[in-house]
């Protein structure tokens, strides 16, 4: 077998939900920290409770003091779920249990996402939405009219999101993915809406960056004659700060888009009917939830085109000085030809007048030599002379013509 064969057969069973018989309450939270601070807090809540932790599990369910608890490490977050069933003492919308209190002081700066989950049976739940404190609340038949679930979406004084689920026939584990499906709903939530704060900031610096590209731009275009190099600077610190930009967001918003497809994903397996004239529990949140998430797909998609548009400007600048350079090169070349010309025309002159001057000294040899054989007495005629003379002078001439072309030629 692959060693890794066992391991990415067992993420099947990675995510295991709490199955439990209702009614019971479950406070769900969601830490944004490193794995060093989560080890911590395991340790800190093995302590608590007692009890072992495998810090290195990516999820363990525990038992301790009438509680489950079930936590689980995912990629940024960290969540911790914890059960207790309701007895004719237990508030309506209780806090959470004594022995999380210290840890969850402690780590209340990471807790991104606190939900608390009642659950009642149908013919024990008090009757009416108005008497758990929901103000102007959403509801929705789920799950095949099988359960009702109620929440306002409104934070309480401990800064809890409280959610109501009305079980008529749900058995424990279709009650357990249940509750699993409304804490993914709410911790992918607000996960996604990390990315909003993001977009807003990026939207105030772009606008900033698409000034300072339009100005580049009309520069381009009326400025042509006047020096690329300016231009190609101020582009350049520009495409710098894009990709400063690019890489400080391109993470949070792929984690927004990751997280939205859970989120909308869970709403979907909720099969949600509508419950009297109350809003529906996922278009409530798809209402409100959706834009944010546009808005950061929005303003990635702006970063990119702008980048993009960047580089075109880029690209036209680079054509331009190299169409300037190439005009330059073919002035060289065209002064380089017109004095490749002149040279050879004065070399041919030069050849001309070396052929003269050598032609010049050769008969004034052969002169001397008739004018020397005729001092010794030996008479030659004209015609003789020429007879000699002319053929050799040729072959002389012509072996220096040919000397000098096969010079020329290596």
């Amino acid at each position: 077998m692959h060693p890794l064969h066992a391991s990415l057969h067992n993420e099947l069973h990675a995510r295991p939900s709490i199955y439990f018989d209702g009614p019971a309450i479950l406070h769900h939270f969601a830490f944004l920290q490193e794995s060093v601070q989560r080890s911590a807090l395991l340790n800190q809540l093995a302590e608590a409770a007692d009890i072992r932790m495998e810090t290195s599990a990516a999820q363990q369910i525990v038992d301790c003091q009438h509680l489950t608890l079930k936590w689980e490490q995912h990629t940024e977050f960290f969540t911790l779920t914890v059960m207790q069933h309701i007895d004719a003492d237990t508030p309506q919308w209780p806090s959470p249990p004594t022995l999380l209190k210290p840890l969850l002081e402690e780590n209340a700066q990471a807790i991104v996402s606190a939900t608390l989950l009642r659950i009642e049976s149908a013919h024990q739940w008090a009757g009416s939405v108005e008497d758990y404190g929901f103000d102007h609340p959403t509801g929705s038949r789920v799950a095949g009219n099988d359960a009702t679930i109620w929440s306002d979406f409104q934070l309480n004084e401990n800064h809890i999101n409280r959610l109501l689920l009305v079980n008529n026939s749900l058995d424990r584990y279709r009650l357990g993915r249940m509750a699993r499906r409304l804490f993914d709903i709410e911790t992918y939530r607000m996960m996604a809406m990390l990315g909003l704060p993001e977009a807003k900031h990026l939207s105030h610096e772009l606008a900033q960056y698409e000034q300072q590209l339009t100005t580049l731009s009309t520069q381009h275009a009326e400025q042509q004659q006047a020096a690329p190099e300016p231009l190609f600077k101020s582009l350049t610190a520009l495409s710098a700060q894009l990709e400063r930009c690019g890489a400080q967001t391109r993470q949070r918003f792929s984690a927004t888009e990751a997280y939205a497809r859970i989120v909308f994903t869970r709403i979907e397996e909720l099969r949600e009917e509508r419950l009297g004239d109350y809003p529906r529990l996922g278009t409530f949140i798809l209402r409100r939830f959706q834009p944010a998430v546009r808005y950061c797909a929005a303003m990635s998609q702006r970063l990119e085109t702008l980048a993009a548009s960047a580089t075109r400007l880029n690209d036209l600048l680079r054509t331009r000085a190299q169409v300037e350079i190439e005009v330059q090169n073919s002035k060289i070349l065209n002064s380089l030809n017109e004095r490749t010309s002149s040279q050879l025309k004065i070399q041919k002159a030069v050849e001309g007048l070396s052929i003269i001057v050598i032609s010049y000294y050769l008969f004034s040899l052969f002169k001397l030599g008739l004018q020397s054989l005729n001092a010794l007495g030996a008479e030659i005629s004209p015609l003789t002379a020429a007879a000699v003379i002319a053929p050799l002078s040729i072959g002389i001439l012509s072996a220096i013509a040919w000397r000098i072309q096969r010079v020329k030629k290596h």
